[in-house]
């Protein structure tokens, strides 16, 4: 049975960071306007694929994108897996707290307290992740994929994950079958 993924729709972040501009400092960002109907245009292409389990990142874009797309469908559950590479603002994230206090229909208490990558600072005071433990996260990830069901199943998560996991990009809210 397949595994889809499913990329957030445009952050607010991904709004104000165009052309590789410095880091706006928008931390954990939200969806925009745009995103959110993106994410809505979405539900309708995932309602016809049968999604039993959706595994979302528990960044607040990606969290946003998934109750879109998958309330009252599939059952979410929120995993530091596919969290996406950390070297800006908006890919720190929150406590367990300050998200179930946005979401309170959803499980946080698994996480601990920090989630997100801890270790030397960039000059904007975002902790970044080195690309080797990225891409060993990513591979950890994708064998616990491997033993997950019930499927079809879909991953909610980000550009730089995907492209790690699955090897090519995707647009906001575009949606993929992964083998």
């Amino acid at each position: 049975m397949p595994i889809y993924l499913i990329r957030h729709g445009q952050s607010e972040f991904n709004a104000a960071h165009t052309d590789g501009g410095p880091d706006p400092m928008i931390f954990d960002a939200a969806l925009t306007a745009l995103g959110r109907s993106q994410a809505a245009a979405a539900r309708a292409e995932a309602a016809t694929l049968g999604i039993r389990h959706v595994i979302c990142s528990p960044l607040t874009r990606a969290i946003q994108t998934a109750k879109i797309i998958f309330d009252d469908i599939a059952p979410i559950t929120i995993s530091a897996g596919p969290v996406e590479h950390l070297w800006h603002s908006c890919d720190m994230g929150r406590s367990p707290t300050s998200l179930r206090a946005d979401f309170p229909d959803l499980e946080f208490d698994h996480l601990p307290p920090i989630w997100w990558h801890q270790g030397p600072l960039n000059p904007n005071g975002v902790p970044e992740e080195p690309e080797a433990l990225f891409h060993a996260r990513i591979k950890a990830f994708a064998a616990e994929l491997s033993e997950t069901h019930p499927r079809p199943l879909a991953v909610v998560g980000h550009c730089n994950t995907f492209r790690s996991l699955a090897g090519f990009d995707m647009k906001n809210c575009e949606i993929r079958r992964y083998t």
